[in-house]
Parts: C-alpha cells; sequence; structure tokens
C-alpha cells in the first residue's frame, strides 16, 4: 500500500463533489469514486443516474460497490492530516477537518493542502499575503476601520491599520510591523540575555546554597563525632569513678570484716581457755584430796588473766569521704572536658573574624582615636566637632565604621591594664545624645567591668558576672539569626556571657566604651586585636 500510495497524488483521495476526503468511498459502473453520501444525493437532486464527472448515464440505479483500495488510503491519508490538537484546523474543510498548512491574511482564512491551491494558482489570490497557519485571524483586523492591522503604534505601544495613522495616532510615532518587530526583537534578545544572566545567578546561588548545605553537614559531622568523644570520655570516667568507688567500699567492708573476724578468733579461743579453767575449777573444788586441792590452786591462781573487752567495738567505716573525693575526682574532669569543649567553641566562632576600623565620625568628643582606627581612649580635653546626628554627644563611646545585618561575625579586643570598659554591639537606631540607657531594650548587647573586678551583663536588669579570673582580652561572637551575643575570656578560652533569643531586625555596629581615664588610672587604651588562629 506504501508503494501505491506513492503513485497517487493528494487528489485522487478528495470526492469531486464535497471536495474532501472521501467518506465510505463506492465505485461507479463507468470507474469513478464518490461519497455513497454525496452520490446518492447528487442522484436524487440532479440527472438520475448520471456520473457527475463522465456524465454517462444508467438507466436503472447502478449497484455502488464500496472501493476498499480507495477507502484506506483515503483513511490513510486523513490519518496523516486530519487537524490535531494545537495545530490550526483548515476553515474550508466540511465534515473532517484538516490540518491548515497556511493562513491568509486578506480571505481571513487558513487552508489545508487542497483548498490553498486556489491561492497558488489563480492570479487574483497570488496576491493575497499568506503566513504560517493562524488562529483567530479576526484579531488581525482593526474592529474600528475593518483593515488589516499592519502598523505599530510605539507611542501607544499597540497595532493599528493605515487608517488609524490617519486618525487618532496621526501625531504619533508610527512604523511598519516589521520595523515594530525588529525592535521588539532587540528587547527581546536584551530581555534574553538578562535572564540567562539571572539564571546564570540563580545557578551560582543553588551551588553557593549546596555547599553550604555540604559544609553545615560536615560541621554537623565533625561536631557529632567531637561530642561523642567528649561524651564517651564523661561516660568512661563516670564508669571508672564509679568501680573505684565500688573497690574503695568492697575493700573497707573487706578490712572491716577481717577486723571483726580476728577479734572473733581471738575471743573463741579465749572462750575455750575460760571454759577449760571453768572446768578445771569445778573438778578441783569437788576433790576430797586436801593436799592435791592446795598444790592446784596455787598453779590455777597463777593462770594468766583475760583480756578486757568493754571498749573493743566493730564500727562500720564511714563511706562520706570516700563518695565526696570520688565526685571530686569527676567534678574535675568534667570541668576538663568543659574546658575543651569551650576551647573548641572558641576556635569554632574565630572562623568568623571581621576586619573592624572605629569611626570617627560616632565618637564622643573627648574620646582619641588612633591614625588606623584601632585603638580608642578617653582624654581630658573635649574636641571641636561636629554634632552631627551619628555621634555620641554624652557617653564616652565610639561604633565601628563596619555594620553587620545578617551571618555570623567575631572580633576581639585588648582590655588590659583598664579598670573601667563597656563592649557589644548596638543596632543602628540607638539613642546617641544625652544620657543613655544601655539595656538590650534600648538596643544595647553590653557587658562591662567597673571599679577594676566588678563585671555585670546590662540585661535590663544587670547580671553581676563572677569570674575566676580578669579577662585580659575579650572576644566578642554574633549570630544575628540566632539571636545570639556572646562574650570569651580569649586567653582562658572561657564563656563570659551570652545575651540569648535576641530579635535583630536592624543593622548591628561593635560598641566600644573607654569610660573615663579616672585621673589617668583607666588611660589604658581598648585595642581591636587581630585574632590568633592556633591550632
Amino acid at each position: 500500500m506504501a508503494a501505491a500510495s506513492c503513485l497517487l497524488t493528494e487528489d485522487q483521495f478528495l470526492c469531486s463533489i464535497c471536495l474532501d476526503v472521501f467518506t465510505d468511498p463506492v465505485s461507479t459502473p463507468c470507474g469513478h469514486n464518490f461519497c455513497k453520501a454525496c452520490i446518492s444525493q447528487h442522484w436524487d437532486t440532479k440527472v438520475p443516474y448520471q456520473c457527475p464527472n463522465c456524465k454517462e448515464v444508467f438507466n436503472i440505479k447502478p449497484e455502488m460497490l464500496v472501493n476498499t483500495f480507495i477507502s484506506e488510503m483515503a483513511a490513510h491519508s486523513s490519518e496523516q492530516h486530519v487537524v490535531k490538537p494545537g495545530e490550526v484546523p483548515c476553515d474550508a474543510c466540511t465534515g473532517t477537518r484538516l490540518k491548515a498548512l497556511q493562513s491568509c491574511l486578506v480571505c481571513l482564512e487558513s487552508y489545508c493542502e487542497t483548498h490553498l491551491e486556489p491561492h497558488l494558482t489563480r492570479a487574483g489570490l497570488k496576491k493575497h499575503q499568506l503566513i504560517d497557519p493562524v488562529e483567530n485571524l479576526e484579531g488581525r483586523v482593526c474592529v474600528k476601520h475593518d483593515k488589516l492591522l499592519e502598523m505599530f503604534c510605539k507611542t501607544d505601544q499597540v497595532c493599528v491599520c493605515i487608517h488609524c495613522t490617519y486618525s487618532e495616532h496621526k501625531t504619533h510615532d508610527v512604523v511598519p510591523l516589521k520595523e515594530g518587530c525588529e525592535g521588539k526583537k532587540a528587547e527581546l534578545g536584551k530581555t534574553e540575555a538578562e535572564t540567562q544572566q539571572m539564571i546564570q545567578k540563580r545557578r551560582l546561588k543553588i551551588q553557593e546554597m549546596n555547599r553550604s548545605v555540604e559544609l553545615s553537614k560536615e560541621g554537623a559531622d565533625r561536631e557529632i563525632a567531637h561530642g561523642v568523644q567528649v561524651f564517651t570520655a564523661l561516660k568512661e570516667s563516670v564508669e571508672r569513678s564509679q568501680a573505684e568507688l565500688i573497690d574503695t567500699i568492697k575493700e573497707k567492708q573487706r578490712e572491716t570484716e577481717e577486723q571483726a573476724e580476728g577479734y572473733i578468733k581471738e575471743l573463741e579461743q579465749e572462750v575455750s581457755e575460760l571454759k577449760k579453767r571453768s572446768s578445771e575449777v569445778e573438778q578441783l573444788s569437788r576433790s576430797e584430796d586436801q593436799l592435791h586441792l592446795l598444790q592446784s590452786f596455787t598453779s590455777l591462781n597463777a593462770a594468766p588473766p583475760t583480756k578486757n573487752w568493754t571498749e573493743v567495738r566493730v564500727r562500720p567505716p564511714s563511706y562520706e569521704g570516700t563518695v565526696r573525693r570520688v565526685l571530686t575526682q569527676l567534678e574535675k574532669t568534667l570541668k576538663k572536658q568543659m574546658k575543651k569543649l569551650l576551647e573548641v567553641e572558641l576556635k569554632r566562632v574565630q572562623q568568623s573574624e571581621v576586619e573592624l576600623t572605629l569611626d570617627p565620625d560616632t565618637a564622643h568628643p573627648k574620646l582619641i582615636l588612633s591614625d588606623d582606627g584601632k585603638q580608642v581612649k578617653h582624654g581630658d580635653v573635649r574636641k571641636n566637632l561636629p554634632d552631627n546626628p551619628e555621634r555620641f554627644n554624652s557617653c564616652p563611646c565610639v561604633l565601628a565604621k563596619q555594620s553587620f545585618s545578617s551571618g555570623r561575625f567575631y572580633y576581639e579586643v585588648q582590655v588590659k591594664g583598664k579598670t573601667d570598659w563597656e563592649l557589644g554591639v548596638a543596632r543602628e537606631s540607638i539613642n546617641r545624645k544625652g544620657q543613655i540607657s544601655l539595656s538590650p531594650q534600648k538596643g544595647y548587647w553590653l557587658i562591662v567591668l567597673s571599679n577594676e573586678n566588678e563585671y555585670k551583663a546590662h540585661a535590663g536588669p544587670g547580671v553581676r558576672l563572677s569570674l575566676k579570673s580578669q579577662p585580659q582580652k575579650v572576644g566578642v561572637f554574633v549570630d544575628y539569626e540566632e539571636g545570639l551575643v556572646s562574650f570569651y575570656d580569649v586567653d582562658a578560652a572561657a564563656l563570659i556571657y551570652s545575651f540569648t533569643g535576641c530579635c535583630f531586625k536592624e543593622k548591628l555596629y561593635p560598641y566600644f566604651g573607654p569610660c573615663y581615664n579616672d585621673g589617668g588610672k583607666n588611660s589604658a587604651p581598648l585595642i581591636i586585636s587581630p585574632v590568633n588562629h592556633t591550632e
């Protein structure tokens, strides 16, 4: 059938009456083919029993035979060209609608290969403008002038017909569709480039996030391993202490039992000897031999005296000291592990180190800043500086130039030699004029030293801090998303204090308060120090 179909033209699959693909094709005795319904209707309304093609007349109504070959070929051809969902149908087809090959902008109709033939062969129709098949051809015609939309108004950004350019769009910048389309294509090219750039940025962001997840997982695995190591050491220490406690108690109990056994053995020996003496005394007292009694009495009387057991006691051992000693040792081990944890924690937060410099525009007029912006101390002379909105005019403090509104950051400040200082972070909208309330409610998260050894966290109300040693260098760590501000004694690798559950919504600035110099007693500067990343 495939070979045969190659020899047939498309027209041979069309009924000459309805000009559509055969439906139930039948053959007349003269050899021509028609749709069964078409030839039956033709003979009912036209010359009876005449072939529409060759005009041969039959005396009686001929018996119409189904042409199976044409039927199969027509069905095959129809399958190849019948319109499918999403395709533009032919407007001229009746019955089964075929796929349109082109649309006419003059006729405002779409045509399949067969019905397109007149536009390709007839002189008058050849002048019509054909385009790739599209639906809604009416939308290409101006509803006001019933003319083809072939111009583009750049002023109003709409398609118009030629008559529109002489009326409401007369003074507008109007160009042919082709020119307008070229301009839009240029814009589309730019948009496409921008879109591709946006896609690339987002792909890079995806890679960045995937990498962050990988690093987070690595960090989590590392922390889990370290945590397991710490708790395993603690568990082993507890088990070891427990075993030592049990062994100590059992040893004391064994010693007590051995002591009691010794006493009992000795007592039993004395009881045995006393029984023997009692028996001898009884026998002697019954003796009628006066000489024997007197001679034996002397030797009996000389027997060694028994031991005085009145004060002898077997006392249960005391275990209070033993338990306390074991718990003390366990406490030392726990503190040792805690110190290790804090050392690891400090090393981890130190990875978030940031470079800071002091902002002279925020400094109180009596503060003295170093040229490199790393040191600040209080002076006696009030400098003549502009009282700009950023400057503190009463509180002797200064902010860093750098601000942070996300992520984590860490910095260290040397406080050696100072008797008073204030350190921490402050939000951007804090009050900087006059007397200031240093509390989280007012936008300050600070710890302070006053009177040489009084440490406090300005937590609103203040929290007194008991430190084992005076910090010489303080580390400040902030996790913006977690709402955490922590302070560390860097040299001791000890946590001083943490503000937790904070809600940050603004930029945060590192805060430095060297306090008053107190006649030279507190003249040492606060120094922003580089982090020493030791292994």
